[in-house]
């Protein structure tokens, strides 16, 4: 039951046309398509505002696993290198004018 063969639309058409008539069917058509399409978009949009509600989902924390090796520390920066012309400048005694 539910399964419908080609027989069975042939004769639901049939009927159909011989109910509304040939200039109906297609405008009857159009508006069935509209309301399908019109129902998908709004569930569509209901979807989208269940999603939003929910917020982003938080996957479940793991126990860390055992038996790694520590990781590495990083390498120590080396101290900033001066420039040895200001401190030769600096090391000069200044004359003073007087």
């Amino acid at each position: 039951m539910g399964n419908i063969g080609a027989s069975e639309l042939i004769l639901i058409f049939l009927v159909a046309l011989l109910v509304f008539g040939a200039k109906r069917l297609p405008e009857i058509a159009r508006g069935l398509g509209h309301g399908i399409r019109e129902f998908r978009n709004a569930t569509r949009e209901v979807a989208q505002e269940l999603q939003l509600e929910e917020g982003p989902r938080a996957h479940p924390i793991r126990p860390p696993a055992q038996n790694l090796a520590p990781t590495p520390r990083p390498a120590p920066t080396p101290a900033p290198v001066q420039d040895e012309t200001r401190q030769a400048d600096d090391q000069q005694p200044q004359l003073s004018d007087g």
